[in-house]
């Protein structure tokens, strides 16, 4: 629905609705604003808001969010899914429309599509000597629902599915594609150390992981070298509502060849620990991945000198390290999206 429609009994006052329609990506509950005409709707909600506004948040003029959702595997993922779609569409009323979460009343879908339909009772007067109509008797859902608050004695509102040529990607493809991503560690990249991974998501919280980087640089003749390679798998889990930050799981490997002096050091490293951090969106397939991990590495190396182009072994070494093992602001493309 692309617009507020009204409606009036014939030959009587009565309220009337103001419906607007919010599409969501199948298996995303992102609200993607820019996204299949939600901008325009959002900006005709904000404005219907800010004309009613008072009445609104004396509680005179109802505000109806109908949350809905078909594209998981259980109905109750569905009903999880279709509650954080309705959230995401209330926030908007919320900092950008000065509502609260009192002004809402709340019912979520286990079918119906992959939307969110915002109504907005807007009063009428009655003319005198008339009647006050009869509330008309609730509808009972075909799909299990959730209230917040008490059931209302409106009937749901009807549900329109976004139509097919305005789904970015087919089913098919999201069931894969969306659930993947490629990522970046734009630190690693500014000391000239190319660093790349791939995250997939399982479920809605948790996902699975791994980093790889590797560099090999001379200079001097070869008298100084830097060269490295490390691979880190990961396992994930997402908190929250939003989902956005995270605690994880880590384990590090790799080699490593520095000679930045008169004596080099080449050996092993092995460890793992603790990571954690905030996913940052950016737009619609972009984010940013502030991470951080803490743990041990034991790191095993040969001290060595160069001579007349050969290495020239000087002895050996250990260390033990605790404390910060990983550190990362990655560049993030959601495959699919």
């Amino acid at each position: 629905m692309s617009g507020p429609t009204f409606g009036q009994a014939a030959n009587d006052a009565a309220p009337t609705s103001a419906e607007y329609t919010f599409r969501f990506v199948a298996d995303k509950d992102m609200f993607y604003v820019p996204w299949s005409g939600n901008g325009e709707e959002l900006e005709r909600l904000l404005t219907c808001i800010a004309q009613h506004k008072g009445a609104i948040l004396e509680g005179t003029i109802p505000v109806e969010v109908y949350g809905y959702c078909n594209s998981q595997a259980t109905a109750a993922e569905n009903l999880a899914m279709a509650k954080i779609r309705s959230n995401r569409v209330k926030s908007e009323m919320i900092l950008r429309g000065g509502l609260t979460e009192s002004c809402f009343t709340t019912k979520n879908h286990t079918s119906g599509g992959n939307q969110v339909i915002v109504r907005i009772i807007l009063p009428a007067e009655k003319p005198a000597g008339q009647p006050t109509p009869a509330a008309p008797a609730p509808e009972t859902p075909a799909t299990p629902t959730e209230t917040t608050p008490a059931d209302s004695a409106d009937a749901v509102p009807p549900v329109l599915e976004a139509p097919a040529e305005e789904t970015p990607v087919d089913a098919g493809e999201k069931s894969c594609l969306s659930n993947l991503s490629l990522r970046a560690n734009l630190l690693r990249w500014a000391t000239l150390t190319p660093d790349v991974g791939l995250e997939w998501r399982i479920g809605n919280r948790w996902s699975i992981g791994v980093n790889g980087s590797w560099t090999s640089w001379s200079w001097n003749d070869k008298e100084r070298r830097y060269a490295l390679w490390e691979v880190a798998p990961e396992v994930r889990c997402y908190l929250g509502e939003k989902r956005a930050w995270y605690l994880g799981a880590m384990f590090k490997a790799g080699q490593f060849n520095y000679k930045l002096s008169g004596t080099g050091r080449q050996g092993d490293l092995l460890g793992g620990g603790l990571s954690g951090g905030y996913l940052l969106s950016i737009g619609r397939s972009l984010s940013l991945d502030f991470s951080l991990g803490l743990g041990y590495l034991d790191v095993d190396y040969e001290k060595y000198i160069v001579v007349d182009g050969v290495r020239v072994r000087q002895g050996s070494g250990t260390k033990n390290w605790w404390g910060p093992i990983n550190a990362g602001i990655s560049l993030v493309w959601h495959l699919g999206n």
